[in-house]
């Protein structure tokens, strides 16, 4: 761990630099051609990724979200919210491919500094926050702390809301409870309740015992198992013209989505496969 932090009077950045420069070719190999093993380990935690870059709670909270922004433009009715115009198809896609775009470039960079310092000292199990934090002492010295700090606290703010009223959404529709943002506590009072018991629920596992770490991960897992089924579902539902009429996938997108879809099968049943080798 000695080689990652920085030395008396050297500034983080030149640490960074050095870092980069250290990685070199394998940087770029690294992030062109993956390396791929079929082993239970790796198998746990490419579902786990797969679960948390593509997890249900994301269907639902950015179909309610639609919804709500059309409640907010005073269309109530069932039938006032149904269609949408070439301007909102063109709005939702850029919406999507930016959020998706930016999430999982911070994803890769937490992937990068991990593996260039922690995993490169041999440390592959991580147990709290702060032994996180020490990725990026090389990039950040002293003050990765608190750089770590400001990054959940802004991860925290953001994703509590959207997890805790996900789930909410999602036990009110399976229940036939009433739902919405726009409607006043008085109005869904199941709603709200939800959102606050799944918040304390989650805040309490940290006075629990939990590994946050380990926990994080087993979360990712079940995601990612109910992943395939319900992208299955959207690909036959985008491909309906039932449902759909003239507004069906595109035949790139038919590929791609395909691909995707079996490769997310296959992960998830090789990871099966491998705990009964």
């Amino acid at each position: 761990m000695a080689e990652g932090k920085p030395r008396a009077g050297e500034r983080p950045q030149r640490g960074g630099r050095r870092m980069l420069r250290t990685l070199g070719l394998g940087l770029i190999t690294g992030t062109l051609i993956p390396s791929v093993q079929f082993n239970e380990r790796f198998l746990h935690l490419l579902v786990a990724v797969i679960g948390t870059t593509l997890s249900a709670y994301l269907y639902t909270w950015q179909s309610n979200q639609e919804v709500e922004e059309e409640i907010a433009m005073g269309r109530r009715r069932l039938d006032q919210r149904k269609g949408a115009t070439k301007k909102e198809l063109k709005e939702t896609k850029v919406d999507v491919i930016s959020g998706m775009f930016f999430s999982n470039l911070v994803m890769y960079f937490i992937v990068l500094s991990t593996a260039s310092t922690l995993f490169k000292a041999g440390t592959t199990e991580i147990n709290t926050a702060a032994e996180a934090a020490e990725a990026l002492r090389p990039l950040a010295g002293d003050a990765a702390t608190i750089l770590f700090a400001l990054g959940v606290i802004g991860v925290g703010f953001l994703a509590v809301p959207i997890m805790t009223t996900g789930a909410a959404y999602d036990l009110c529709q399976v229940i036939g409870w009433k739902h919405s943002l726009h409607a006043k506590p008085s109005e869904a009072k199941k709603f709200y309740a939800a959102i606050g018991v799944f918040t304390v629920l989650a805040m309490s596992m940290n006075f629990l015992g939990f590994n946050p770490m380990k926990a994080l991960v087993f979360s990712g897992v079940v995601q990612g198992f109910s992943t395939p089924p319900l992208l299955l579902m959207i690909m036959l539902m985008t491909n309906s013209r039932r449902i759909m009429g003239d507004r069906v996938n595109t035949r790139g997108l038919n590929i791609l989505g395909w691909i995707t879809t079996a490769a997310i099968f296959a992960a998830t049943v090789g990871l099966v496969i491998t705990w009964f080798l």
